[in-house]
């Protein structure tokens, strides 16, 4: 299993302000999908409805709600050793 920090805050712009942030920690496995690391983002920040313009930068991954001037980000941490 992987960790991965969410990151949930307003934009201005079109950019990711700060103003306010979220932030949680999930799991998953080591060789999740982008589809299953969204879903699951999405769950634990109470999110439903849809999303647009995924973005995946190797290192994390960043994504808008429809509806909402927020971004989340899902970056991640590290990856268990299972001990």
């Amino acid at each position: 299993m992987s960790t991965y920090l969410i990151e949930y805050t307003d934009t201005f712009g079109g950019d990711a302000n700060y103003s306010w942030v979220y932030r949680v920690e999930i799991s998953a496995p080591a060789n999740a999908s982008r589809a299953l690391l969204v879903r699951r983002a999405k769950a634990a920040l109470g999110l439903k409805g849809r999303h647009r313009d995924v973005y995946d930068f190797g290192d994390h991954i960043q994504f808008d709600p429809v509806g909402l001037c927020a971004r989340v980000f899902i970056n991640y941490v590290e990856e268990s050793t299972g001990n």
